[in-house]
C-alpha cells in the first residue's frame, strides 16, 4: 500500500513507537524521504520512505487512548490543583470565611503562539477547560521571532508561550550545538526578542521549546520554563499544564519549580525552568450587573 500525504504511519526501524503523520513527501539524492509531525508529541523527523508503514486502525486506536488516559490523569491533576488555590484565595479573602466578601480572580493572560495549528487547538481546547484566558496564534517557528513583539503589543499577555516542532540531528553536530537542532534556533532568537521588549522575569512569564529543544540555551535566552533537559519528546500538552499551573498561582507567591514538572507527562527530562511568581490577581467586591 502507496503512503500518501497525511497518512498516519509508523518508522520500521524504530518498531513503530511513534505515530506521525506524512506532511511531505520529496527525493534526496535519487532517495524518497518523508518529512513527519508526530501526533501526540511535538517531535518533527525525516525518514526514508521504506522505512514507513501505515499504522493499522486498532493499533493507532489503543496508541491514542493510552495518550488520552495520561492526558486526562494530568488534567485531572492540574484541575485539582487549580482548584485549591481557589479555596485558598476564599479563605484569604473573606478573613477565614468569617466575613461575606465577595471577590472576583484574574488568572494570567496566556498568548500561545505555536508552529502547528493541530496542536494549536488541542492547547486551546484544555486551556478552555481549566479556565485559563488564553489568544492562540499560529506561525511558522522560523517566522516568529519577526511577529512576537507585534504580538504582545496586542494582546498584552503575562504569560508568552513559545512552541511547535523541533528535533535533534546527530548527523547535525553533538547536543552541544544549537545548529544540531531543526527549530531550538528559531525559538531562542524568539525569546531573545520577547525579552528585549519586556526584560524582567516576572513581569512576562515565557515557556519555550518543544520535543529535543536546546534547553539551556532557551533559559539562558530568558525562558522561564523550557524543554527539553535530557533531550527526549515532550507531549503536545505538556506547555498548557505548566502555564496553568502559573496562570493560577498568586502573584505573591513563588512557583516551586518541582510542582509544575510533576504534573506534566514528560517530568523533569523534558522540561525544566527557574524560580517564577505567579500572575493571578484576586480582587473585590464582585457585582454582578443585576447588583449594581
Amino acid at each position: 500500500m502507496s503512503i500518501k500525504l497525511m497518512d498516519v504511519v509508523g518508522r520500521v526501524s524504530h518498531n513503530c513507537d511513534i505515530m506521525f503523520r506524512v506532511i511531505d513527501i520529496r527525493e534526496e539524492n535519487g532517495q524518497k524521504i518523508a518529512l513527519l509531525y508526530g501526533e501526540d508529541i511535538r517531535l518533527m523527523a525525516d525518514a526514508p520512505y521504506e522505512d514507513l508503514i501505515q499504522m493499522d486502525k486498532n493499533r493507532r486506536m489503543r496508541m491514542s487512548e493510552e495518550f488520552r488516559s495520561l492526558e486526562e490523569q494530568s488534567f485531572q491533576l492540574i484541575r485539582q490543583d487549580v482548584d485549591l488555590v481557589k479555596q485558598k484565595q476564599e479563605y484569604d479573602a473573606t478573613a477565614g470565611y468569617s466575613k461575606p466578601y465577595s471577590y472576583f480572580q484574574m488568572p494570567g493572560r496566556v498568548l500561545h503562539i505555536d508552529g502547528d495549528q493541530n496542536y494549536l487547538k488541542k492547547c486551546l481546547s484544555v486551556y478552555e477547560k481549566v479556565g485559563v484566558p488564553v489568544y492562540g496564534v499560529h506561525c511558522n517557528e522560523k517566522e516568529m521571532s519577526n511577529k512576537v513583539v507585534e504580538l504582545i503589543d496586542y494582546y498584552r499577555p503575562d504569560i508568552l508561550v513559545i512552541t511547535g516542532h523541533d528535533a535533534y540531528s546527530k548527523s547535525k553536530g553533538n547536543m552541544k550545538d544549537i545548529n544540531a537542532y531543526r527549530h531550538s534556533k528559531d525559538f531562542v532568537q524568539t525569546v531573545r526578542t520577547a525579552r528585549k521588549k519586556v526584560p524582567h522575569l516576572d513581569q512576562l512569564v515565557i515557556f519555550a521549546g518543544a520535543c529535543q529543544s536546546h534547553f539551556e540555551s532557551l533559559i539562558q535566552a530568558g525562558a522561564n520554563f523550557a524543554s527539553s533537559p535530557s533531550r527526549v519528546n515532550i507531549h503536545a500538552l505538556d506547555p498548557v499544564y505548566i502555564v496553568a499551573k502559573i496562570s493560577f498561582t498568586p502573584f505573591m507567591e513563588r512557583i516551586n519549580v518541582w510542582d509544575v514538572l510533576r504534573n506534566t507527562l514528560t517530568g523533569e527530562k523534558g522540561l525544566g525552568g527557574i524560580e517564577t511568581k505567579g500572575v493571578l490577581r484576586t480582587g473585590m467586591p464582585f457585582k454582578r450587573p443585576e447588583d449594581a
